[in-house]
């Protein structure tokens, strides 16, 4: 790389920087200034050893280009969450950044439409702002299409990182015991068996929807597949969150109330196939009133599965079997709460440990 004075611009001086870009062309500007010459080239010549160089020609491209190339790769991921994906490009995010070169998005710009979305960001209601949960969804799928873009040479540094997002309010974890679970599965009619399964054996209810016959043996299920509802496409089954199976041991006055079938039939069937939100949450809803917790959603009862497993003296590791959670410590985060941190007892428990060896 080297800078030359040029006399092509008559009685002007100009300084004009020439460089090979990674691709072997070379490369020039003309510069005014002397200094905004050399300035430009410890620039160049800094990115370039850091790995960091990118043609400007590059980052002339639209956001919404780039992000039809990012969503179109990740057509290996479950159709909900590519959905989410849509959604969030679609309502939130396009809407501000489709038109906008790669090389005009500042810093300054993504932090005053991030502070934007949680003041009145919402497209259902004028006026009002989004959830911190959906801005910071919102945030991360934009980020997401600049670092694809980093990596197909468009830009040099991702201006979303290090934006100030929202706090998202510490979401309360209701746990119901072994009574109030009974009293909440008596109450809600032909869902009963639907609600200790999950209560007892921690299944998403997508789990729940994808259960057949087949995958009840020797007290056992065997979670597999998982079923969710994708806004167009209707009930889409797949694998199970973490892409694993996992096998549950059921207790023995559940397994007494599972229904039986051909292997290959829905052990907890809708009406019309799968089992609706709208069926299941329509008695849920109101026997979670009647037992005195209103507003109760069925996946607390995931959570209530794993407060009366460690009760009963589960350990962390068989916790996260029994939930299929892909790391123990994500498990731990979750659930450390639950378990005692009196050192007393422990103390106690190798007093009588020890004291059986001298008895």
């Amino acid at each position: 790389m080297r800078k030359e004075r040029s006399a092509v611009y008559g009685k002007v001086a100009r300084w004009r920087v020439r460089w090979v870009d990674d691709s072997g062309r070379e490369q020039s500007k003309v510069f005014r200034l002397k200094e905004a010459a050399q300035a430009h080239l410890d620039q160049v010549t800094a990115d370039v050893v850091r790995g960091e160089y990118v043609n400007a020609r590059n980052s002339q491209v639209t956001f919404g280009v780039v992000a039809k190339e990012w969503l179109a790769g990740k057509g290996t991921r479950k159709p909900k969450t590519v959905a989410g994906y849509e959604s969030l490009l679609d309502h939130l995010v396009l809407p501000r950044w489709r038109g906008v070169k790669l090389k005009d998005i500042t810093h300054g710009d993504v932090q005053r439409w991030v502070s934007g979305l949680s003041a009145n960001g919402s497209v259902r209601m004028e006026g009002r702002g989004l959830s911190a949960s959906r801005v910071i969804q919102a945030h991360q799928c934009m980020s997401a299409v600049l670092k694809y873009a980093i990596r197909t040479d468009r830009l040099a540094k991702n201006v979303a990182a290090g934006i100030e997002l929202p706090r998202k309010a510490e979401a309360e974890r209701r746990c119901l015991t072994h009574g109030q679970l009974w009293d909440l599965a008596e109450r809600v009619g032909e869902h009963k068996a639907v609600t200790l399964v999950m209560g007892y054996c921690g299944l998403r209810i997508g789990e729940v929807r994808a259960l057949r016959f087949k995958d009840l043996r020797d007290q056992t299920l065997t979670v597999r597949a998982s079923v969710t509802k994708v806004t167009g496409k209707g009930f889409i089954e797949a694998t199970t969150k973490t892409h694993r199976t996992r096998w549950v041991p059921v207790p023995q006055v559940v397994w007494e109330l599972l229904p039986s079938g051909d292997d290959d039939a829905l052990v907890f069937p809708g009406r019309d196939g799968f089992l609706t939100d709208f069926e299941y949450r329509r008695a849920f809803d109101q026997a979670a009133k009647d037992v005195g917790v209103p507003g109760l959603v069925p996946h607390e009862l995931r959570h209530t599965c794993a407060s009366l497993a460690i009760a009963a003296g589960a350990t962390i590791l068989a916790v996260q079997r029994l939930l299929g959670h892909e790391t123990a410590s994500m498990t731990l985060d979750l659930y450390g709460h639950l378990y005692s941190d009196d050192l007393t007892n422990v103390a106690n428990a190798l007093d009588t440990a020890a004291r059986a060896l001298s008895a």
